[in-house]
């Protein structure tokens, strides 16, 4: 098992590497450093003179990839990508281009995101497996085909209808909770309670639906057949035999999601303005700050390796036959 580990973390440098020459390459391929000097300096102070300064002082004076005016090792070394770049596997983020302290900002701003997410993964999971369950044990009934045309329809509903109907009913209309916002001296829960609320109606379509295929699938296996044969209930059957055979499909989608958790939601967070790291991500794009980008996709590619690693180990608990060599 620590000899899978380490060579999985061992591939997942190559893997980085990649995933920040994607960013920098795309991030660039659109913008320029003097774009976004002008984004930061402003509209009343851009001159010549400023941008240069100002590209100077922040280290995007230097050649994107290849430094042909360099020698050795410098060619590659003295470069923007090389510079912006390498620091990022020391986790030393930097600062942003306005000179605020990222790793500070992250810190701060994962609070907010895991309040948000945390309630969300676990209620989410509870009422998809739930309502799965309830409509595998009426299946090819009329409550079953009215169930999956209830799932397409929620699938096809876009999250933003979900949070502007829940903002104009809940918050407006019937005032239970503030419309948005996040105010951690006061009674937070009245804050989170709209975009929980939300986050977990708008993924039951999706999720029920995922759910309730694989439970079906496990459901016309010959060791469900021998158990119905031998009169075990219906809710035996589907408590002590289809869901803890359909874990490890159910693991591979739940586990995978967990970096989400810390990386937060753009939507819900920039609608309900809750200073989240999904908001922080948002801003950093309309600002064109690259150095929040940049170091945010490099915490996601992590958190997304963690997450495959801990899929492949949660594979053993709940299968013995599963063995990592």
């Amino acid at each position: 098992m620590l000899a899978y580990i380490v060579r999985r973390l061992l591939y997942a440098i190559p893997i980085l590497i990649g995933v920040n020459l994607l960013t920098f390459t795309l991030f660039f391929v659109v913008n320029s450093p003097d774009d976004m000097a002008v984004s930061q300096l402003g509209e009343k102070y851009v001159t010549p003179d400023a941008i240069e300064a100002w590209k100077q002082k922040n280290g995007y004076h230097l050649p994107l990839f290849v430094n042909g005016e360099a020698e050795g090792l410098g060619t590659l070394t003295e470069t923007i990508f090389y510079t912006k770049s390498v620091k990022l596997f020391a986790f030393d983020f930097g600062r942003s281009e306005s000179g605020r302290d990222i790793t500070t900002d992250v810190r701060t701003r994962m609070r907010p995101s895991l309040a948000v997410a945390l309630p969300t993964f676990i209620l989410g999971i509870s009422v998809n497996i739930c309502v799965a369950l309830l409509v595998v044990m009426f299946h090819a009934t009329r409550l079953d085909r009215f169930a999956v045309m209830v799932f397409v329809a929620a699938m096809s509903i876009s999250t933003l209808f979900y949070i502007i109907g829940g903002q104009y009913l809940v918050a407006k209309t019937w005032q239970l909770v503030p419309i948005s916002g996040y105010h951690t001296e006061g009674q937070v829960w009245k804050f989170l309670i709209l975009p929980v609320m939300v986050g977990v109606i708008s993924g039951i379509g999706a999720g029920a639906r995922w759910y309730r295929t694989l439970f079906l699938e496990e459901a016309n296996q010959d060791y469900v057949r021998t158990a119905r044969a031998k009169g075990a209930s219906e809710l035996r059957i589907l408590f002590r035999h289809i869901l803890p055979n359909a874990l490890i499909p159910i693991l591979t989608g739940v586990v995978v999601v967990i970096p989400s958790l810390f990386m937060g939601s753009l939507l819900i967070e920039a609608f309900f303005g809750i200073p989240g790291l999904g908001s922080y991500m948002l801003d950093a794009i309309r600002s064109q700050d690259f150095a929040i980008v940049r170091s945010m996709v490099f915490i996601g590619s992590i958190l997304y390796i963690i997450g495959l690693i801990l899929t492949d180990i949660s594979y053993t608990w709940a299968d013995p036959r599963v063995r990592l060599n």
